[in-house]
């Protein structure tokens, strides 16, 4: 039995380096970029999280409007970060020797419009969501806000400040609605029923 152990141990270890230098190499790391470069491309324009509000307006007839005004407000912290980013005009990231895993569609940098829209829609669309839900709606926005780091597409206050206006222009928005078309329903169950 002691002998099985150890065995065990050995070949567990010896997985454990190899995966190490695969990793290191690069050879998962493909898996990880392909993985970021997916994300970011969902969320190019803030297309996955407008659409995301549409299905939920579709879906859920007794909030329509609720889900519609979250669209309007994602739509609006999108808008508002390109305005600024056409004020600011910070350049995207240069690190030497090294070049982005995505090919950015515009050349400024500050604030990041996948960041602010992503934290718009966990805003907008958040309380509409039963938990189980909203948790993967988090973490999908969290993936995709990591992404454009992972990508070198943006610094890390251009993701903070982008998260900050999103989360800001959506808690906005939300505050100028009258208090009953924010109520929600007593249950999140009627939520695609």
């Amino acid at each position: 039995m002691k002998s099985v152990m150890r065995s065990a141990g050995r070949r567990t270890q010896q997985l454990d380096t190899q995966l190490l230098a695969g990793v290191r190499a690069g050879r998962e790391r493909r898996l990880v970029v392909g993985s970021a470069r997916g994300l970011s491309a969902s969320a190019e324009h803030a297309a996955v999280w407008l659409a995301l509000g549409l299905v939920g307006a579709a879906a859920d007839r007794s909030r329509r409007g609720q889900w519609l005004a979250g669209v309007a407000r994602v739509a609006a912290a999108h808008a508002a970060s390109s305005a600024v980013k056409h004020v600011v005009k910070r350049e995207r990231p240069s690190v030497a020797g090294s070049s982005p895993g995505a090919a950015p569609v515009g050349r400024w940098s500050f604030p990041s419009s996948h960041a602010t829209s992503s934290a718009a829609a966990v805003a907008a669309y958040g309380p509409l969501l039963p938990p189980p839900l909203r948790v993967g709606l988090t973490a999908v926005s969290a993936g995709v806000v990591w992404s454009r780091l992972l990508l070198g597409v943006h610094y890390p206050t251009d993701v903070a400040a982008g998260a900050a206006l999103g989360t800001a222009v959506a808690m906005a928005g939300s505050r100028t609605r009258s208090p009953h078309s924010l109520q929600q329903t007593s249950t999140t169950t009627e939520f695609m029923s």
